[in-house]
């Protein structure tokens, strides 16, 4: 109980890293839905990974002394600017793949996810004096998160899960039903766009706030998790919500209290709770055929 009031006191020393966890708990399962709803689930292992390597690669270029802003925060923004260019090419260079029908999709994310993970290493490598704070990144350390990037968070974030809201209907059915959308006039490349440019805003500035693994948990885990216990698109969006934030909050009191990185600890805490769903799903069929 000690540990829980600390963490609650608004003056608690890593309030910035509690809050930012609540925050991509809450808004990245709203963009997660859509993959699960395209049936692109590995499309939201691999993103993450690019956007990762768009980071070293900045600071790589930063290292060697290639700075395209002058101000303080040059290295910081050189990652951020690299992670959104590298994750917008990957997503639309997909996603025009896929419309033309060439290959697997499968193949291409595959290639996509191996090609983003060997270069990440590569850059990190040729970059000594970055390698920590990439390194800490890649596995999640969640620990300090300066007032700026907590407040760009809330900001982005805050306008994109409106922008979700606002166009809830389009964005389910350009995703759900494609052909429907066609049929009912709606301007299916241009609602791609805009979610594509979603997805890689959502994605860049969550792997450089608090890394990859984190984002990638929290897209992904509480849509499926969700998916297994309710019906219906509204029920759907608000019980991903609800799994992410949850799993946030006391994947942060573990970590706090046991003294654990807090970013697999969240995720560890996805996958207990995707397990535990699962297991009393099968229970309850179980229990209807006897």
């Amino acid at each position: 109980m000690e540990h829980l009031l600390e963490i609650i006191n608004p003056h608690f020393l890593l309030r910035n890293a509690f809050y930012a966890g609540l925050i991509v708990g809450f808004v990245c399962p709203q963009v997660g839905i859509f993959f699960v709803l395209r049936r692109m689930v590995l499309l939201g292992i691999a993103l993450p990974q690019v956007s990762n390597a768009g980071i070293a690669f900045a600071f790589l270029l930063h290292t060697i002394g290639w700075h395209f802003f002058p101000h303080m925060e040059s290295e910081k923004t050189m990652a951020l600017t690299g992670s959104v260019i590298f994750a917008l090419i990957a997503i639309f260079t997909l996603a025009i793949l896929e419309r033309k029908r060439k290959g697997f999709t499968e193949n291409r994310i595959g290639f996509t996810y191996v090609l983003a993970g060997a270069v990440s290493i590569l850059f990190v490598s040729w970059n000594p004096y970055g390698q920590t704070e990439v390194l800490s990144m890649i596995r999640g350390e969640i620990v300090s998160i300066p007032d700026f990037y907590l407040w760009s968070m809330l900001v982005i974030y805050g306008t994109i899960f409106i922008c979700l809201v606002g166009f809830h209907r389009n964005f389910v059915l350009v995703s759900y039903d494609t052909d429907m959308a066609i049929t009912l006039g709606k301007q299916v490349i241009l609602w791609d766009i805009m979610l594509y440019l979603i997805i890689g805003i959502v994605i860049s500035f969550g792997v450089m706030t608090v890394g990859p693994l984190v984002i990638f948990g929290f897209l992904l885990i509480p849509p499926v998790a969700a998916r297994m216990v309710v019906r219906g698109i509204l029920p759907f969006c608000i019980v991903s919500s609800i799994i992410g934030t949850t799993a946030s909050f006391i994947g942060f009191y573990i970590s706090y209290r046991y003294d654990l990185p807090t970013g697999p600890t969240d995720v560890a805490l996805l996958c207990v709770i995707l397990i535990i769903l699962y297991l009393g799903k099968l229970c309850v069929r179980l229990k209807r055929k006897n």
